[in-house]
């Protein structure tokens, strides 16, 4: 089945938001087994609309049309829709009394423009949006079957998921019983990856597992779609496959599914019934923000310190600057970790503190990381090299530190070695 994707607005085809609905919405369908043909882009004009509507009714076989709902003199799609689809506009009573609904439950009184997203092309299907205004629906055009949908992110995600997607699985003729298995992993690069998965979706004889790779760094999201008749079919050709996935990827496989590192690691520390103390340099405290905001973190982070040079950081932990002067080494690492548990008296301490190679305005520059985890029985360090803009840099050292420590609490190596790390000595 061919699938265009539309997305309207001045604001989309001038750059000034970036588009990342319609990354979301190949994203998940590639998900299911379905991918994108065509993308197009079209700003608020009538004219331009009326022939990208009707360019795309002629080639595809559906079309997901996203933005122009709103009650705004610019949000067009109805209207255009209506006159591709050669039909007149009407009025949803329906929908007209759930918008009323929606704004008195808020004690406020629908604006007289609101109505507008009421109105329909005649003969449309009503696609709900159950937490807000705008109104989805679906009417052919050309040969193509249309939806349109509407510009706020977390609209658009639940209208493709409950209403959208279902209805394309159905119009493709797939098989409805479809599952999405997600590994996240850290410190293989997506061509390694592919090379250790080699050969992997034969394990199935009937070729129902699909894999593929998502690469975000500094993760990697590595994706088995299944289809099967139902969901204990899916189960059957599942297992084998998801457990040479695990075997093949060993320590790298960080979370699965909707878990995150920073949950697995804070499930990890509440399940011990100990607390953290944190120590960074260079991230701008992006550790302590990935897990403080989480569920349960407030009881487990006893303090986060946040510094700018090891100077600073042997200051906040009350300790002396090492003899060496403000040089990082795997020792001082030791040192600010072992102070910073004893001082916050909390069960681990980690400690991320970053060297930044001279010349560290360079887009190529290089840093190298010195982290260390302090326990009440023992302690363990490691020195990892990363070269990349200042971002690159700052998000390795932040995934390294929490990888590590999800590695620490789970008995597995911290020394293990990442396709992000180099190998090279800083220069002198």
């Amino acid at each position: 089945m061919r699938i265009e994707v539309i997305c309207t607005g001045d604001e989309v085809l001038t750059g000034k938001i970036v588009n990342t609905n319609f990354s979301y919405i190949a994203q998940k369908l590639e998900d299911v087994g379905l991918s994108v043909a065509w993308e197009t882009t079209v700003g608020d004009d009538r004219d331009n609309l009326l022939l990208a509507f009707r360019l795309a009714g002629s080639r595809a076989d559906a079309v997901i049309v996203n933005g122009g709902l709103g009650p705004t003199v610019d949000d067009l799609s109805q209207e255009i829709a209506a006159k591709a689809a050669g039909v007149e506009l009407t009025l949803d009573q329906a929908w007209l009394e759930r918008m009323e609904e929606f704004f008195r439950r808020r004690s406020r009184v629908m604006p007289p423009n609101n109505r507008k997203q009421a109105m329909l092309p005649q003969g449309a299907e009503v696609l709900d949006n159950p937490i807000g205004t705008a109104c989805g629906f679906a009417v052919d055009i050309g040969r193509a079957r249309f939806f349109f949908t509407p510009g706020v992110p977390r609209e658009l995600r639940r209208m493709l998921e409950e209403q959208i997607i279902p209805r394309l699985l159905a119009k493709s003729g797939q098989q409805s019983a479809i599952y999405l298995k997600r590994f996240h992993s850290y410190g293989i690069g997506e061509s390694h990856a592919d090379a250790l998965l080699a050969g992997i979706e034969a394990i199935d004889p009937d070729g129902a597992v699909k894999l593929g790779f998502r690469a975000h760094y500094p993760q990697l999201e590595t994706k088995l779609t299944v289809r099967g008749k139902d969901m204990d079919d899916i189960r059957r050709r599942l297992e084998p496959v998801e457990n040479e996935v695990r075997k093949r990827y060993g320590n790298f496989i960080l979370a699965e599914d909707e878990q995150t590192l920073e949950r697995v690691v804070l499930d990890a520390l509440i399940e011990r019934h100990a607390s953290l103390a944190l120590v960074e340099m260079f991230t701008s405290g992006q550790i302590a923000a990935r897990i403080a905001h989480l569920s349960g973190a407030d009881k487990v982070v006893k303090r986060a310190t946040v510094a700018p040079d090891l100077g600073e950081v042997c200051g906040v932990c009350g300790m002396e600057v090492p003899a060496d002067g403000r040089h990082i080494t795997c020792e001082s690492a030791e040192q600010v970790a072992r102070a910073a548990r004893l001082q916050s008296g909390s069960s681990y301490a980690l400690a991320v503190l970053v060297e930044l190679d001279q010349g560290g305005d360079r887009i190529d520059f290089g840093a190298t990381v010195y982290l260390a985890i302090a326990s009440g029985h023992d302690v363990v360090s490691r020195r990892s090299r990363i070269v990349g803009g200042r971002d690159w840099v700052r998000l390795g050292a932040v995934e390294l530190g929490l990888d590590c420590l999800r590695r620490y609490l789970r008995g597995l190596p911290v020394n293990e070695r990442i396709d992000f790390e180099k190998v090279e000595a800083p220069p002198k």
